[in-house]
Formats: C-alpha cells, structure tokens, sequence
C-alpha cells in the first residue's frame, strides 16, 4: 500500500511559478512510475507529467511542455512538479499517482494510488 500526500498549492498571478511535491510513504517507492494529473472544474481529469521509477525518462502534455518540469528523489520518496510560467487555464486540482503497472502512463488507467490533490489557482 502506498499513500500519496501533495502540497505546494495556492494562488498566484499569471506568469508566476509554483513547485508542487508528492511525498509517498511505503516501500518501493523507487520503483513506481509517477504521474500528475490535473481536474478543472466542470472539465475531466488530464494528464500533466509522468516520470520513470528511475528518473531517467519524462514526458509531458503538449499544454505545460517547457513550462512545467517533473522530478524526483527517491531518497527522499518524493516528486516535484515545477510550474513556471502559469496560466489562467492551469487553474486546477492537481493529483499525483503512483504505477507499479507497464502502461500509457498518460492515462489514469495504470496508476495504482492516488492522492487527494492540491487546488493550483492563477489569476490573471
């Protein structure tokens, strides 16, 4: 069992940066795939980012390519999601997931465990 806990959320302005972390509890951590996904309101859950268990590996959504940068510290059981350049339409709660599963890691198909999410709100 692995649990999922995200922070780093609130408000900015547009254009503004924010790093959100994951921090996971459990073992074997290292060898979990971790992606973030995010949920507007009135809109379906998106894929932002994932990361290989080994770091090496990362892929983006066409909307945050070059904005946003997914990494992690398997010493420390955590991912990070650095969003710089934020816009109104990032607005968003932001989930984190963890997959022991192959898979299209850009869907939430195989993820395992999730977190509760953290709101992301930019103003403009």
């Amino acid at each position: 069992q692995v649990q999922l806990v995200e922070s780093g959320g609130g408000l900015v302005q547009a254009g503004g940066s924010l790093r959100l972390s994951c921090a996971a509890s459990g073992r074997a951590f290292s060898g979990y795939t971790m992606g973030w996904f995010r949920q507007a309101p009135g809109k379906e859950r998106e894929f932002v980012a994932y990361i290989f268990w080994g770091g090496g590996k990362t892929y983006y959504a066409d909307s945050v390519k070059g904005r946003f940068t997914v990494s992690r510290d398997n010493a420390k059981n955590t991912v990070y999601l650095q969003m710089n350049g934020l816009k109104p339409e990032d607005t968003a709660v932001y989930y984190c997931a963890a997959s022991v599963k192959s898979g299209s890691y850009y869907q939430a198909d195989p993820y395992d465990y999730w977190g509760q999410g953290t709101q992301v709100t930019v103003s403009s």
